[in-house]
Parts: structure tokens; sequence; C-alpha cells
């Protein structure tokens, strides 16, 4: 009998989205059986839930069978940086090879793990690993010094930054806490 595994929801939707990058997703019960064949054991009401909150919706491929999608705000299926929203960026400091990104609470997991996939692939060449709080992500660099290049790096992974709230970009707030 297989072992089930305990993790968070974070950590669950962000498996949630790769299996629906690598296009195995087709249904719910698809869903299900392959958490579960990842010691994941959830409902079909919980993989509902997990496919809204990730923005998953089923589409066409291109031999016209339904499977699940990812789409960003204009309704188009996400690619590279947009996977993940430049919102789970509160902030980024950077020191030596090390980046501190900040993300709202429980952000953290699924921000780490798009950057990982996204190393993996090589679009983030400068990245090493990265370690993953509740809202906190250590980014490190393959250089030494290489901390304020993959910062920028990641800044141009996710799409830049739009204004806050208070009118000062993300950009300008991330420079201030390089100083």
């Amino acid at each position: 009998m297989a072992k089930r595994a305990i993790v968070s929801s974070n950590a669950r939707r962000a498996l949630v989205v790769s299996l629906i990058q690598k296009g195995l997703v087709h249904s719910q019960n698809d869903l299900v059986e392959l958490l579960n064949d990842e010691g994941i054991e959830v409902t079909q009401a919980t993989a509902s839930r997990d496919l809204e909150e990730v923005g998953a919706v089923r589409a066409k491929d291109e031999n016209g069978s339904l499977k699940y999608v990812l789409l960003d705000g204009n309704n188009q299926p996400m690619s590279r940086g947009n996977q993940v929203s430049d919102q789970l960026v509160l902030n980024m400091e950077v020191s030596g090879n090390l980046v501190v990104v900040k993300t709202p609470p429980g952000g953290a997991q699924l921000f780490a793990s798009s950057l990982d996939r996204a190393a993996t692939k090589g679009e983030l060449n400068s990245i090493i690993g990265t370690i993953a709080g509740d809202d906190t992500v250590l980014v490190i660099s393959r250089s030494a010094t290489g901390g304020k290049a993959l910062a920028s790096e990641i800044q141009n992974f996710i799409g830049g930054f739009k204004e806050s709230k208070s009118g000062q970009s993300k950009k300008k707030q991330i420079k201030k806490a390089r100083r």
C-alpha cells in the first residue's frame, strides 16, 4: 500500500499546475488519479476547487481533445513567467548571490516551485535552487556575486512589476531595498 503524503494546499496546487502544464489533466477524475499516484489523496470536490484556484479551464488541444489549460488575464494560455502572478512578489532584497523574495502568506511555495520549474527548463539560467517558507523565498544564484543580476532575471521572468497603491512601482521598491 502506497504511503499517503500530507502536503499543504499551496504545494498541492503547485503540483496541479505542473501536471496541467505537462498536458496530463483531461478531467477532474484524471487529476484525482494523478495526485493519488503522487501519494496525495484528494476528493473530486478538492480537485475541482484546486483547478478553479489555479485558473485552469478545459480547452481543446491541437488534436481536438479536451484537457485543462491555464489561462492568463486575457484568456490566453499562460506561458513562462505568467504562470505566477507578479502580485505574488511583494518585495525583493539582494545580498551577494542571494535574492530574498517576500510574498503574501502562503505564496512562497507556489512562487519557488515556478522558479524551480523555469530553472529546470533553462528559462532562468542563474538559479541554482530555492528554499521556500510560508511568505519568503530564498533564491540562490550560481554566481557568487550574481544576486543583483538574478533579481533582474526574476523581474523579467514574471513580466515586470505593476504600480503599488502608494504609486511607487515594486521595481523601485526593490532598488531601494538593494541600497
